[in-house]
């Protein structure tokens, strides 16, 4: 089983009502027209997508953040690009929100947000109902919504209370194929003093899960860094790099024989 998993591209555009400049929104503004629009690259997307559709995964995920400050228009200039995705039938399309595309309270970015989250999933469920499980291939995946609007200055993520009894029911009974979480943020990293404003809150019992493996694999982004913290099966967490930063693309083989999850990485070129 082929699963290709990508993060963090990042989409940019300028503010397209007057209530962006009173809100959130106007610090990931310029944010994005000072740094961010520099560093990512949407022909890195794009290029991304023509080789997805070429290698014809079983599973394609993705970890969030398609968007710079979770505006409707950054939502449709990704769902453009992703259109090949989401119309190929052959093809089974995961992605679950990042902070970037919870950015603010905003009623039409919430409703681009949603709107965004149906279209790309394509089977039915909410964004409402996550923590849930899909099974695809041969693998069940746990989509985790881990964000919400912070404040200014905050870039953190959340998993509640009822989000984390909701993960240990699903991974309460007995284990029929490999579970593989997908969130965006990394849940084992160890974050300096000042990591307060990027990081997981409230994680832990679903890290205990990873740890013993009743979790096999969590996918994330979040860090626009590559990383494979994993054991000699490959199981263990897989943080995917930005792709229009990087050109990145994170490729899993899951071999249901060895029962074993093997890795290489794809760099796209603009």
């Amino acid at each position: 089983m082929k699963i290709i998993h990508f993060s963090d591209p990042h989409a940019g555009a300028l503010p397209d009502s007057l209530s962006a400049y009173f809100d959130k929104r106007i610090v990931g503004t310029l944010n994005y027209a000072f740094k961010r629009r520099f560093l990512h690259n949407m022909a890195l997307m794009q290029r991304g997508v023509d080789y997805i559709i070429q290698e014809k995964p079983d599973v394609v995920v993705c970890t969030g953040d398609l968007t710079s400050t979770g505006q409707p228009r950054e939502f449709d200039i990704m769902l453009e690009i992703l259109q090949p995705l989401i119309t190929n039938s052959a093809i089974k399309l995961l992605y679950v929100p990042g902070n970037h595309d919870s950015y603010v309270k905003n009623n039409r970015c919430q409703s681009a947000s949603k709107k965004a989250f149906e279209t790309l999933n394509m089977n039915g469920i909410t964004l409402e109902s996550l923590p849930t499980l899909v099974t695809a291939g041969e693998c069940d995946f746990i989509l985790v919504n881990e964000c919400r609007p912070t404040n200014f200055f905050l870039s953190t993520g959340y998993l509640t209370t009822e989000s984390s009894k909701k993960i240990e029911e699903l991974c309460s009974g007995k284990k029929e194929r490999p579970r593989i979480m997908i969130g965006h943020f990394p849940l084992r990293k160890k974050y300096s003093l000042t990591g307060f404003r990027h990081k997981i809150y409230g994680q832990q019992k679903v890290v205990e899960l990873l740890n013993s493996q009743k979790i096999d694999l969590a996918l994330c982004g979040h860090t626009h860094k590559c990383l494979h913290d994993v054991d000699k099966t490959g199981r263990g967490e897989v943080v995917a790099a930005s792709i229009t930063k990087t050109g990145d693309l994170n490729i899993i083989e899951y071999n249901k024989k060895a029962d074993s999850f093997k890795y290489k990485q794809h760099i796209v070129v603009a």
